[in-house]
């Protein structure tokens, strides 16, 4: 069955109709879902984005006039374009997104490999914004340092097994640290030492990601017991040479690590080293 559309606008949505909707979504039945100022608790949002991650035919989006209402729905949307990789056009005229809405938004826009289409029109937006928005918009259409590193992001947050990442002078900015931050904060990784010296980033963006990193090897030692903790500390080797005042270096697991490491922006090696 060829994929089709599905219009609905200016009206309440039955729970009826939202399993439609999320049944022809998994399906791969519809190609164009517009839900135009239409009303709906937060609960089938959720359900129609979850249903729209997974969804490899939909090309095209319109939730206009205030469907996006809420930071709730805004976070819901942002995890599902995350996902997605099939949306070509994305309407959200007249939602109060706002500066912090869009800030939300941004990272999953910046890593969509599809989106071409961007209608955000009345959504009350600030000079923020419109900055993020420029991002968006490379004049030459070439892909700065951090886009690519919002590319890598979704790489490292995919990963079971990478543990070193390194993007020393990289041409990264607070944008790159931001989605890296994100990325740490939200995603289970192995990731323990990350090194972003002599990079546009400031001091504090770089505290918060070492913070999180260092959080998540206390809850591994605190979930592995203590009884050879000292024994462990002995025995632990520095992940990397330090960078320089602007970098860190998280441990890693003495036995063995997969790094990762940059040069610039085109050159990457990957290798596993045993200790």
């Amino acid at each position: 069955m060829l994929p089709s559309s599905i219009q609905i606008s200016g009206e309440p949505l039955s729970g009826a109709e939202v399993r439609d909707i999320c049944r022809g979504l998994r399906d791969n039945a519809v190609r164009l879902l517009s839900l135009r100022g239409c009303r709906l608790c937060d609960r089938d949002f959720g359900r129609i984005c979850r249903a729209l991650a997974g969804a490899t035919s939909l090309a095209q989006l319109n939730l206009n006039l205030g469907v996006v209402s809420s930071p709730c729905r805004i976070k819901q949307l942002a995890e599902a374009l995350r996902t997605n990789r099939s949306i070509q056009s994305l309407f959200l005229h007249g939602s109060p997104l706002t500066d912090a809405g869009l800030a939300l938004l941004n990272p999953a826009l910046a890593l969509h490999p599809a989106l071409v289409a961007l209608d955000l029109g009345d959504c009350m937006l600030g000079d923020e914004a419109i900055n993020l928005i420029c991002g968006l918009l490379p004049p030459d259409g070439a892909k700065s340092g951090d886009h690519v590193a919002g590319m890598l992001a979704v790489a490292v947050a995919s990963s079971r097994t990478l543990e070193v990442l390194d993007l020393e002078g990289t041409g990264l900015t607070n944008q790159s640290a931001q989605t890296l931050l994100d990325m740490v904060e939200n995603y289970p990784t192995a990731l323990r030492s990350l090194v972003l010296a002599e990079n546009s980033i400031s001091p504090e963006l770089q505290q918060q990601i070492c913070d999180l990193l260092s959080e998540g090897e206390e809850e591994e030692e605190v979930a592995g017991g203590t009884g050879n903790t000292q024994e462990w500390e002995r025995g632990r080797e520095p992940a990397a040479h330090e960078r320089g005042s602007s970098s860190w270096m998280c441990p890693s697991d003495p036995s063995s690590q997969m790094v990762l490491v940059t040069s610039g922006l085109g050159d990457s090696l990957l290798a596993e080293t045993e200790m």
